[in-house]
Order: structure tokens, then C-alpha cells, then sequence
């Protein structure tokens, strides 16, 4: 099913927060020994709507009336808020040992005995947080 958000998404204000950029993301993970690539599960579909937001979402079924109580794709500024999310989630790792891109995550390793423990910090932060990945989309540990 696809609900069209076209007259919502008009009146919302576009929320700036920037994306990184991706040539950067991808220098800034050059010269590290492991790298691991991870993939939110429906990262977009992790982040609840507030009751006021959830009734502006509504749609109409043969069943009856819906709405979404988490944040959908469509909606105008899910890439902004999901990335804010990840950063705030991560602002520790993110520069040191991690580079997030809204759902797509990489996990990097100066040095191959280390990259345990850098997964490891990063798994405690996702399960802090229950925030679902794809496991199947990714091989961990590419060279």
C-alpha cells in the first residue's frame, strides 16, 4: 500500500539538518585495516511519531480510519530526522571508529585486532537503543 503524503509534506516545514557528504565519508574511512558495513533494518520505520504528528498521517482503509505511529519514508523530513538520530546516537563513535550515512553504517579499525571491540561498542549502543539491522544485506569484516 502506498499512502501519497504530497499535501502533507507542503505544509511542513523542511528541516535543514545536512546530510554528510558522501565523498568525504568515503575518505575518511581510506588506510583502516577492517571495515565492516551495516545496514539499519527499516531505519526510517525505528523512530515513533508523537500523538499530534501520528493523526496527520492518517489514511482511510475498507477496515477503517489509519495512521502511522512511526515515522514513514514518504514524510518529508525522514532522512533529516533519522540522520540527526544516528549522530546524536553515535556522536562519540562517529570520526574515530564509525561514519554513518542515515541507515548505512561502517565500522572501521585501524588495526585488525581492534575491530571486535569496535563492533562491540557499536552493538551496545544499537541495543541501547533497539534499533534493528539487516545482517543479511552486509558481510561483516570485508577487506
Amino acid at each position: 500500500m502506498c499512502v501519497d503524503f504530497i499535501n502533507l509534506n507542503k505544509v511542513y516545514p523542511k528541516d535543514s539538518y545536512p546530510l554528510p557528504k558522501i565523498d568525504k565519508l568515503v575518505d575518511a574511512t581510506a588506510g583502516y585495516a577492517l571495515l565492516s558495513f551495516m545496514d539499519a533494518f527499516a531505519g526510517y520505520h525505528q523512530i515513533p511519531l508523537c500523538p499530534k504528528v501520528q493523526e496527520k498521517t492518517a489514511f482511510i482503509t475498507d477496515c477503517g480510519l489509519h495512521y502511522h505511529r512511526v515515522m514513514s519514508f514518504s514524510l518529508r523530513n525522514a532522512g533529516a530526522t533519522y540522520q540527526r538520530l544516528v549522530n546524536k546516537l553515535f556522536e562519540p563513535l562517529i570520526g574515530q571508529t564509525m561514519e554513518v550515512y542515515v541507515d548505512d553504517m561502517i565500522v572501521k579499525s585501524t588495526a585488525e585486532e581492534d575491530h571486535s571491540s569496535d563492533l562491540q561498542k557499536t552493538f551496545e549502543i544499537l541495543r541501547a537503543f533497539n534499533i534493528k539491522l539487516n545482517l543479511k544485506k552486509y558481510v561483516f569484516g570485508v577487506r
